[in-house]
């Protein structure tokens, strides 16, 4: 079937049967912990965030990819959709705007791999004043086995109105915003220079960092990647519900609303519904949504977003007694919380699974500690230890650093926050 013209004057109708059986070249991949880190600079980590130190030293017990990461090894095949001639469709790079996203983690990313991907056309959509194209990647593993799908949604400016169908069951849907308030909300500033730094991750588009290009396309200046944005997004949602544990992710979903520039402060709310979270972004200085839709899909535990009270209901542990000494020793020493400045919170395990939280704050005056995760202020340092070890620590039978260095002893966040507490545990020692 040739394309044709829509009968009514308009552009000439792609040949979509054409553009689905179209095959793209296979896309190799290839990477090392310095592309993954480079990639978590891109978006937003820091050695000062709570997991930071996890997506940006390899040398750290928890080092881990971002599940944002996923769509990197896949993004090459938009230069393939670019050049390919799909069924008629006039691909101009400067009318193409990436509208949505959907990305499926299958296994666990690698710190480390080589990857293949394989793209096809799914779909395309006829929105009248442009055309969607409906992009499907599978990557693949170098053992072969699948274990990323993403979805490119792509909006071609001026290329509609061919009197195509108005919509795809091949496009993931997004999610409708709850109507309560949100549950969770965080705030994060770009840097004016976020767009050149997250363009070394392979999205070499100059409307991101060429003022003249940005200008021909109607903005002030060089706008931010819209997978920046969602890799700031998504950053935000698995800390808030997954510990920053990014294995947990499973799938990704988000349109793309608006642009961001470099600089401006982005704000994620989030809403909790069983294993989804749903989310939308917004530019805190103007308003504007700039990303919406959006879910995430995580394996959640519900002990590391417990309330005090649900945590409270764990059977009784031994290191009970050390929160409970400590808890006196805080009281009778208000002073502590001018000394030390921070919040910290204990994951306290048993058989491999986490039995109770407490929180250890002493920056609000005049310093608690309470059972349950910390609420308002996120904790600067988190420690993940068996209820035995816990024990064995305070009572000055294991040596902290020993216990860290075997592994027996997890430490998130700064790390260097983990020394202030060493006076309470030496004097515990002495009990």
């Amino acid at each position: 079937m040739a394309a044709q013209k829509s009968g009514r004057g308009g552009p000439t109708a792609p040949d979509i049967e054409a553009a689905k059986s179209y095959r793209f070249p296979e896309e190799a991949f290839h990477y090392d912990a310095d592309t993954a880190i480079l990639y978590a600079l891109g978006v937003g980590v820091s050695t000062q965030n709570e997991n930071g130190l996890n997506y940006l030293y390899e040398g750290s017990d928890d080092f881990m990819v971002l599940p944002s990461f996923a769509v990197i090894p896949a993004q090459k095949s938009l230069v393939g959709l670019i050049t390919a001639n799909l069924g008629g469709i006039q691909m101009d790079p400067t009318r193409l705007l990436h509208g949505e996203q959907y990305i499926e983690i299958l296994k666990p990313l690698p710190t480390s791999g080589k990857f293949v991907s394989k793209a096809r056309i799914a779909d395309i959509v006829d929105k009248g004043s442009g055309a969607v194209i409906v992009l499907e990647v599978d990557t693949f593993d170098a053992a072969g086995q699948r274990c990323i799908f993403n979805q490119f949604v792509i909006f071609i400016v001026g290329s509609g109105g061919f009197g195509g169908k108005r919509s795809s069951d091949a496009m993931r849907p997004t999610a409708a915003v709850p109507s309560r308030a949100p549950d969770k909300t965080v705030r994060q500033q770009t840097s004016v220079d976020q767009a050149a730094l997250y363009r070394l991750s392979g999205d070499k588009n100059p409307i991101h960092i060429n003022p003249q290009i940005a200008g021909l396309a109607g903005f002030s200046r060089p706008i931010l990647h819209g997978l920046c944005s969602l890799g700031f997004a998504v950053r935000h949602v698995m800390d808030a519900y997954c510990d920053g544990d990014s294995r947990k992710c499973k799938a990704i979903k988000v349109r793309f609303a608006k642009p961001v520039l470099p600089g401006e402060t982005l704000q994620t709310d989030m809403w909790r519904e069983g294993n989804r979270i749903v989310f939308q972004t917004k530019v805190v200085e103007n308003g504007n949504i700039v990303l919406s839709g959006g879910y995430i899909d995580a394996a959640i535990s519900d002990a590391l977003v417990a309330t005090p009270s649900a945590a409270s209901s764990s059977s009784q542990l031994k290191s009970d007694a050390v929160f409970k000494d400590m808890e006196t020793r805080v009281k009778s020493n208000p002073a502590l919380a001018d000394q030390i400045n921070a919040i910290f919170e204990w994951h306290i395990q048993k058989d491999g699974k986490t039995a109770a939280v407490w929180t250890v704050d002493l920056k609000s005056k005049p310093g608690s500690v309470r059972q349950g995760a910390a609420q308002g202020d996120k904790p600067g340092c988190t420690f993940i230890v068996d209820d035995d070890d816990c024990v064995l620590m305070a009572t000055g039978k294991l040596n902290p650093q020993q216990a860290f260095m075997k592994g027996k002893l997890k430490i998130k966040g700064n790390i260097m926050l983990s020394q202030k507490l060493a006076g309470l545990f030496q004097q515990q020692a002495k009990l």
